[in-house]
């Protein structure tokens, strides 16, 4: 049954849309949801975090080594730096939707365990290589490890919290990315002092004391995930009871089953792929970023050691907006007109990258273009998870959204050629672009949700509300978020 049968037989849901503090029930008034939010906070974000940050470390950090003389030791030539880039996502891409359908079918704490221990292996391994074909091989194995992890995390935060309190804290997690630069960028800079240590380059040391970091943190993962919360050893049984009772109220008696129809849900949603674009449009520059700013800074006249440091102040900014906009967003609970800022903000900063050749006036242009980079990410993935009803559709969605955003990947190995440097005025204005473009879809989003919202606010008004039978519920639980009560966040 269609959904416009569905609203001319009146059916409008009662379902709250809850956010934080608004449950007084069961003895959780609004003082004691709080606490029990910092606690699952506690319990689950920063070790999320610290996976996330040795995992774009792992994936990022041959930007760094490139400073250290990978290219001349490894005999690279022309394009096949770029190509090493490349080959890591559409490996990446390609391990997401299955990844997420694993955690759904295994545990979060097998599953992560897993693909992080192997991950950490190849990054090992990619210390070791001899040439071009040997990075090569280490890098298609890397993304296919990899590739489950973010999309993974994002899916696994909206087990736990409501649909209005996932945004900041997947800016939480992601926000260890910009860690990732910052610390990535130290650290190269006291591993070049191991060059030549036990007959091994410094650049082959960054991908080797990085990867060793990984695998211990690999080693204790399995003891330090929780599940979910119906097996969460840290919460009490009341409070196992109230983030199930939370979760329920906030989706409604959407479809929480293993069934493959759900998938196929996900995949025909064309609101999806518009997300699938604006995250492309995001990870493009970050990317770009992550992979080439030493090399960026290092063309404005630094040197190697200098450029490595020179690269962590914008990603401490970046961190610090990362965050404090997600949680503004939660608050006010908008996501279109925030990622649109930002995106503005971005622009700013790739046109001063592009525009001028001074120093000072560059570097003041990868500040401006992390902070405008960075909080895109958590912005677009909550505002797509909240807007999809049904748990296995939402995993897909997710999936789908992070697959779009490493196609971004691929292009950003190829945004800055050495031809082009030291301006690389080309790759800033391709980014100009994209970014443009992804501005245009959000501002589409934003008001396509707004008409929808209040088409449906319209048709609730019409029809009143009454109870649902047995078999208007199963009949809901069927259309994920085309039920009629679902409310889209702008």
């Amino acid at each position: 049954m269609s959904l416009e049968k569905i609203e001319s037989k009146t059916i409008v849901s009662r379902e709250p849309e809850v956010a934080s503090g608004d449950i007084e029930t069961q003895g959780f008034d609004a003082k004691a949801t709080k606490k029990l939010l910092r606690k699952l906070d506690w319990h689950i974000i920063p070790f999320m975090s610290l996976i996330y940050l040795l995992c774009f470390l792992d994936r990022t950090n041959i930007g760094n080594a490139r400073l250290d003389h990978l290219e001349q030791d490894l005999h690279l030539r022309g394009l096949q730096y770029n190509d090493c880039l490349a080959i890591l996502f559409p490996f990446y891409i390609a391990a997401e939707i299955p990844s997420n359908i694993m955690m759904k079918r295994t545990r979060p704490s097998i599953w992560l365990t897993f693909i992080m221990f192997f991950w950490s292996a190849c990054m090992i391994g990619q210390g070791f290589v001899k040439n071009y074909s040997g990075l090569m091989t280490a890098r298609v194995f890397l993304g296919v490890f990899e590739g489950g992890l973010f999309p993974g995390v994002n899916y696994y935060i909206t087990q736990w919290y409501a649909r209005h309190e996932c945004g900041f804290r997947m800016a939480m997690f992601f926000s260890a990315a910009t860690l990732a630069g910052a610390f990535g960028g130290i650290l190269a800079r006291g591993i070049a002092e191991m060059d030549g240590v036990g007959g091994i380059a410094a650049w082959s040391w960054i991908f080797i004391l990085e990867g060793l970091l990984s695998i211990l943190v690999s080693i204790v993962a399995y003891w330090c995930i929780y599940d979910y919360p119906a097996t969460a050893r840290f919460l009490t049984t009341p409070e196992r009871t109230e983030v199930e009772r939370r979760l329920r109220a906030d989706h409604g008696h959407l479809s929480n089953d293993f069934d493959i129809k759900y998938v196929w849900q996900a995949l025909r949603d064309w609101k999806i792929y518009i997300h699938m674009l604006i995250c492309m449009a995001g990870f493009c520059p970050i990317y770009s970023f992550a992979l080439f700013l030493p090399t960026i800074i290092k063309n404005m006249g630094y040197t190697a050691n200098n450029a490595q440091l020179m690269s962590v102040p914008p990603y401490v900014c970046a961190c610090f907006f990362t965050i404090a906009a997600s949680w503004f967003a939660d608050r006010v609970k908008k996501r279109g007109v925030f990622l649109m800022g930002f995106q503005l903000v971005a622009i700013l900063g790739f046109a001063l990258l592009a525009g001028s050749g001074r120093p000072s006036v560059q570097y003041t242009g990868t500040v401006f273009a992390a902070i405008g980079i960075y909080p895109q990410i958590p912005l677009g993935m909550a505002w797509n998870s909240g807007n999809i009803g049904g748990s296995l559709k939402r995993g897909t969605g997710i999936a789908m959204q992070v697959m779009g955003g490493n196609c971004g990947g691929i292009i950003a190995s190829y945004v800055y050629i050495s031809r082009d440097g030291p301006r690389f005025i080309t790759g800033h204005s391709i980014l100009i672009g994209i970014v443009s473009m992804a501005f245009f879809l959000s501002l589409f989003m934003s008001t396509w949700c707004r008409v929808e919202n209040a088409r449906r606010e319209k048709v609730a008004v019409d029809a009143g509300t009454r109870e649902l039978n047995a078999e208007q519920k199963m009949l809901e639980k069927e259309l994920a978020d085309s039920v009629p009560w679902f409310r889209y966040t702008e």
